[in-house]
This record gives structure tokens, C-alpha cells and sequence, in this order.
């Protein structure tokens, strides 16, 4: 398998840039028995059956993006300096992170970063093309800080085009996001509103909710032309005892597991042995899903369309099979569904 072989032309105007609304109003690819039908996210209490297992991933995003100053000395005297920071991970001792820094090569250790009134960092250390920073406050009180100082990370194919605002904090966060950490959307989540959720639970559909803390790392590329190469960046994750007995009474008894999204997938499949059995699991994971990969959990899955060469499109043309997924992004942007984290949606149910 080569990097070229998950390639493919895609408009630019396909790119989404803002959601449509209401959330559920957005298309959907449905892809089943070797046909595609063009439905829409409200259809799905008609196209779920009861009993099918939907796994959510309840993480819930950080407004991980700041911009701030540093005091610089220089020939001419001392000014400032604007400073971008993305936020990637938090370090082992709390209040620290691991982030991108612009332009880190001008930040010394042991210089001050102001962010607001009420939020500053120092750079402690710089370690492969990232910085380590110390916050100056922890806990509720940097949460609160980071939420009135910080803007939410938007992918960067939405960056490039227009800036974060305050309608991304709605829009690029789950209506069940729980769990603090992730950097990036369980984008497949973000198509599910109340009403939705409540219809799907009226049909007897259930939902199991895990999470995995979605990094930057998911937008990486590949850089390697023979792709099972490639190493996966790690993500945390956990799936608790009671989505895993959830998950494991659903095989049992023969019913669908449905992860929602290729994070809720891709963790339920770290946390599942060889003959489907599934339990408590939490660590991080680096789990890499291309062809050839035997899936023990899901049966099913919905998701986004990705981007050309990436790990993701890998992970859907395992489930799928390459020649079918081929078919269906053809489908996809022949009829111009919208791509990527703000775009339409897919549920792909393979032929077993």
C-alpha cells in the first residue's frame, strides 16, 4: 500500500467552513448492502434499528489557541512581541503543557508569555520543535482563564481560510462533551443535537459514552510512501466498566456497535481483544487502522469525509474496503457533500 493510493482531487469549495444549522439538518452518505443512498443526520432514528449501540466520545475541547505577548530587550530598547500558542497536551506536572509555540525560536527559557489580565506561562523547556510551558494558575482557575482568553483550535484546512470566533465554541463542541482535554472535535458528534439524541433513545437505540482526547496530532500528514510505516501520534483514552459492559452485553446478545466517529472507533478497538471481548481500559493510544486491520467491535461506523492521504482515510477504506470507499468519496463529491470537521457525514455499514 503506498500514500498515493488514498489520494484523490477534492474541490476546494467542497471545504467546510461553518456548520450548517440546525446540526441535524446536515447530509448523509449512507453506505450499506452496495448501495449509497442521500439522506440527511435527521433521518437516523429511521435508519437505526433498536438495539443498536452508539458509541460516543464525550470528550469536550479546550479553547487551546492563545495569543499573547513577550517583553523582547533589544539594540533599540524593549518592546513587545505577539506570541501564538496552540496547546497539545498537558505535561505530568500540573498546570504544564506541551505546545506549539510561533515563533518558538525566539522565546527564550525562562521567559514570560502574557496572555491576559489573569493569564500568563513561562517556557520552561523546548524539546522537538515544541515548548513546554508552566501556567501560572491551575485547576478551576485556569479553566476559567483559558476560557475567556483562549480561542478554540479549528482545524488548520478552516484556519487557513478564516479566523476562530465566539460561535466556533458552540459549534466546534458536542452537546454531550463532559471530559476536558481533547485539542481537536470528535467532529462525526458534532452533527447531534438534543432532539436528535432524544428521538434516536424514543426508537431504542443506546449509547455507551467513551473518551478519547482528540490531539493535534490527528492532522499530521503522512510522510512516508509505504504507509504501514507510518507511527501513529498517541492519544489518552478510557473506556469505563459501564461502557464496557455496555459494549460487550451488545455483541453478545448480537446487537450493532456503532462507534460515532473515528476516535470513538479506533479506542474500542485498542480496548478489544481478539475475540471481541472488551473491558475497563484507560492509557494512550497509537492504534493504527489501515487495510488489512481485523475489526473485533465495530460493526459499523459514522464519520466525516477526510482528507486525501490521511491516516483516517485509511481507517475507512479498512472498514470498507478500498474499491468501495473509492466509490463513495466519488459519489461524495460528484453530488458535492461538504467536507471535513464542519462538513456532511457517512455511515458506512459494511457487508459482512
Amino acid at each position: 500500500m503506498k500514500l498515493s493510493d488514498f489520494d484523490f482531487d477534492l474541490p476546494d469549495h467542497l471545504i467546510a467552513t461553518r456548520p450548517v444549522s440546525p446540526r441535524s439538518s446536515a447530509r448523509l452518505l449512507l453506505a450499506q448492502s452496495g448501495v449509497i443512498e442521500d439522506r440527511h443526520v435527521f433521518d437516523l432514528p429511521e435508519i437505526f434499528e433498536p438495539g443498536d449501540l452508539l458509541v460516543l466520545n464525550n470528550t469536550k475541547v479546550i479553547p487551546a489557541r492563545l495569543f499573547g505577548l513577550r517583553r523582547r530587550e533589544s539594540a533599540h530598547g524593549s518592546g513587545e512581541a505577539k506570541i501564538e500558542v496552540t496547546l497539545l497536551e498537558p505535561s505530568a506536572q500540573e498546570g504544564d503543557w506541551r505546545a506549539l509555540i510561533k515563533p518558538l525560536r525566539k522565546v527564550k527559557e525562562g521567559e514570560v508569555i502574557v496572555f491576559s489580565q489573569d493569564l500568563s506561562a513561562t517556557l520552561i523547556a523546548k524539546d522537538d520543535g515544541q515548548g513546554v510551558l508552566s501556567f501560572n494558575l491551575k485547576g478551576d482557575d485556569f479553566d476559567a482563564a483559558l476560557a475567556l482568553a483562549g480561542a478554540m483550535p479549528l482545524p488548520p484546512y478552516i484556519a487557513a481560510k478564516r479566523a476562530a470566533d465566539e460561535q466556533d465554541k458552540d459549534d466546534y463542541q458536542t452537546v454531550f462533551a463532559e471530559h476536558s482535554g481533547a485539542v481537536a472535535a470528535p467532529t462525526a458528534s458534532l452533527h447531534f443535537d438534543a432532539d436528535l439524541l432524544a428521538q434516536l433513545q424514543e426508537r431504542g437505540v443506546e449509547f455507551a459514552h467513551v473518551t478519547l482526547h482528540v490531539g493535534a496530532g490527528t492532522f499530521l500528514p503522512v510522510k512516508v510512501d509505504d504507509v504501514t510505516t507510518h507511527k501513529m501520534h498517541a492519544e489518552w483514552g478510557q473506556v469505563s466498566a459501564t461502557a464496557a459492559n455496555q459494549i460487550l452485553r451488545a455483541k453478545q446478545e448480537g446487537r450493532r456497535v456503532i462507534p460515532v466517529g473515528t476516535t470513538a472507533l479506533r479506542l474500542i478497538e485498542s480496548a478489544a481483544a481478539k475475540d471481541g471481548q472488551i473491558t475497563p481500559w484507560e492509557g494512550e493510544t497509537d492504534i493504527f487502522i489501515y487495510p488489512g486491520f481485523e475489526f473485533n467491535v465495530a460493526d459499523a461506523l459514522m464519520t466525516n469525509f477526510h482528507l486525501p492521504k490521511s491516516t483516517l482515510m485509511m481507517l475507512v477504506s479498512a472498514l470498507m474496503g478500498k474499491t468501495r470507499m473509492d466509490k463513495i468519496y466519488s459519489h461524495a463529491i460528484k453530488n458535492e457533500y461538504r467536507f471535513f470537521s464542519y462538513g456532511d457525514s457517512s455511515l458506512l455499514i459494511p457487508q459482512r
